[in-house]
């Protein structure tokens, strides 16, 4: 999903299904969390906190933390498309359960002026209670044996990215319709068109 502004130079994903799926999509094509403005934009964008909350204090060992996390999601999360887990999947294992420990940042309701609720948090989060909300998404789904059974690997060219399928069927082959879907029929297309005029 682009942030829609000329000027971002960059774009963000949200469409894996999960957010801590989500978070692993930030390494393709290329890595997406260059910078803390990038990650307090995923953060917000995410739902990780209300809309509006102000991130200013996350910087770059912010950046840290969510990379690490990231390493150690993939890991669990690919290691568990495998038929055999490799050695390293229990060490990242003990580290996400140790990051999901962190208590969130706790929501209340707030009343606007023209009577609507609005969640906002008590205090500005913290790095290590949103690690801790991603990473106890990342057990939810990997503890989870039905949410679990619909973990799917893009089947787009070159697409590493992991995504959550809850399409009727469950026969969903993209991380996403608009981008590798998009290729591969254009792609298809092109073949077609080429053997046409062979």
């Amino acid at each position: 999903m682009a942030l829609g502004t000329a000027t971002d130079a960059y774009e963000l994903r949200f469409d894996a299904g999960r957010i801590c799926l989500d978070l692993l999509a930030t390494t393709h094509p290329e890595e997406r969390f260059d910078s803390a403005e990038v990650l307090r934009t995923w953060i917000a964008r995410s739902g990780l906190v209300p809309p509006d909350t102000p991130l200013v204090h996350a910087d770059a060992a912010w950046l840290v933390g969510f990379r690490e996390l990231r390493g150690l999601v993939g890991q669990l999360v690919r290691g568990g498309l495998n038929p055999e887990p490799w050695p390293s999947y229990d060490i990242a294992l003990a580290r996400v359960n140790d990051i999901a420990r962190a208590a969130p940042p706790a929501p209340r309701a707030v009343r606007r002026e023209d009577g609507t609720l609005v969640r906002e948090l008590d205090h500005p989060p913290e790095c290590a209670a949103l690690l801790g909300a991603v990473a106890r998404d990342a057990l939810e789904l990997l503890t989870d044996p039905v949410a679990r059974a619909g973990l799917r690997e893009c089947e787009g060219d070159n697409c590493p990215i992991v995504y959550l399928d809850t399409s009727r069927g469950r026969r969903r082959r993209w991380c996403s319709s608009e981008v590798c879907g998009n290729r591969e029929r254009v792609a298809r297309h092109r073949r077609r068109a080429a053997l046409a005029r062979a």
